[in-house]
């Protein structure tokens, strides 16, 4: 299958999300100049034509103190058989995360919690600078061997919440283990595939207490990366959807 190969090799990006650690395979874009400037960086799936990201200025101003971090937002266009994400850093403590994202075109309902076939419109996935409790040998061997080829200046993710517009609405709630990150990885489908196309939805999610219920552990560790992606190859789906207004503030 094009995903079974597109995830034999590992990777060295340093991807927010973690399938290229754990027998993923990514590879870097060039990333276009206002994609760049506005402070993501472009990454594609091995074997895989990418998909269109192009960024989104705020359109929220938050006051002085309220929120740790204000990032642009992002345009996510595919064709059928494309796919690919956006990543940048994000450090310090896991706050609430809230953000706005619709979904105009994107694929049908799919199987989230199997491997092959769980296209989705968006992913929105956040990395922390510390292991979960699931976290066994295999997870951490990868893990290591993709760091010592990246190099000690810019440390990967060793545990991730995935928040997906995407899936059939019937996966284990509120978080289900990823299938392909070995414990390491757990996924929370905030909008099935059917939800309401073509409106703006708000979304807000206290990363500390997500990642105490993911994981059973008590925690959270430090924030260290987010990424944005789309995935189409299964069901050869067109993607038309956005993220907005992705903010990063303290719970109240």
């Amino acid at each position: 299958m094009i995903r079974s190969r597109r995830r034999a090799v590992l990777s060295a990006l340093p991807l927010a999300v973690l399938a290229a650690l754990l027998g993923g395979a990514a590879e870097p874009l060039p990333t276009p100049p206002m994609l760049a400037e506005a402070g993501w960086r472009m990454g594609a799936w091995h074997g895989m034509a990418p998909a269109r990201f192009d960024p989104m200025p705020p359109r929220i101003r938050s006051a002085a103190g309220e929120a740790w971090a204000l990032l642009p937002g992002v345009l996510l266009r595919a064709e059928p058989g494309e796919g690919g994400f956006v990543w940048r850093r994000l450090a310090g403590p896991p706050g609430c995360l809230a953000w706005r994202w619709r979904v105009d075109a994107g694929p049908p309902p799919t199987d989230l919690t199997r491997r092959g076939g769980e296209d989705r419109a968006i992913s929105i996935s956040v990395g922390f600078d510390g292991w979960p409790p699931e976290a066994g040998a295999w997870a951490r061997a990868r893990h290591a061997a993709a760091q010592a080829a990246l190099g000690d200046g810019q440390p990967l993710p060793r545990s991730m919440l995935i928040y997906v517009w995407g899936g059939t609405g019937r996966e284990p709630a509120p978080f289900f283990a990823s299938p392909w990150l070995g414990g390491i990885g757990q996924v929370r489908v905030l909008r099935p595939a059917d939800a309401p196309r073509g409106v703006w939805l708000e979304e807000r999610v206290d990363l500390a207490a997500e990642w105490r219920a993911a994981f059973g552990a008590e925690g959270p560790p430090p924030l260290i990366k987010i990424s944005i992606g789309t995935d189409t190859d299964d069901t050869r789906s067109r993607v038309h959807a956005a993220v907005a207004d992705l903010r990063l503030e303290p719970c109240r």
